[in-house]
């Protein structure tokens, strides 16, 4: 079973997304069962239908959080290197093609969030990224075709 990099703010979002489904989401639908059970008739009874429904996707969630809690290794992000992109930096680049800049930081695969500039190191242009320095040219097979881009920038952690 190989291991999924995450950062130590991503490991807590997903233990506390686990406690909040433990604690609060499936003991609610279990309330929600037990009411819609009271309603009569369960061959004929929507909401009894639509809590059972929900208990199963509440469950395959728990399953889904333990089994990437548990895969998980958390990477510190002190000490790592500045002058080159690696796990958890934020790397600016520039389009060579467009002139472009944008800013990402590069984190595990269950993290990776790209309204918020959180890109996988496991996405094409995440390993194109990694190891590279300041004033690189970097190449990166994307669904959309070959993209440039140029080094412009590497920061530790969090994008500014």
């Amino acid at each position: 079973m190989d291991k999924i990099p995450i950062t130590s703010e991503g490991f807590e979002r997903l233990k506390k997304e686990l406690d909040n489904l433990k604690n609060v989401l499936i003991p609610q639908n279990t309330k929600d069962i037990e009411i819609a059970r009271g309603h009569g008739d369960l061959s004929e009874n929507a909401e009894y239908t639509a809590a059972k429904e929900r208990q199963s996707y509440l469950h395959g969630k728990l399953q889904e959080l333990e089994n990437n809690l548990a895969r998980s290794e958390v990477i510190p992000l002190e000490n790592q290197p500045s002058d080159r992109v690696v796990f958890g930096t934020t790397v600016v680049i520039e389009d060579t093609s467009t002139g472009k800049e944008t800013t990402y930081q590069l984190v595990g695969p269950l993290e990776s969030d790209i309204d918020n500039n959180r890109i996988s190191v496991t996405s094409p242009i995440g390993k194109a990224l990694i190891g590279k320095y300041v004033g690189d040219l970097v190449k990166a097979s994307t669904p959309g075709g070959i993209r440039e881009f140029e080094i412009v920038d590497i920061r530790l952690g969090k994008k500014k």
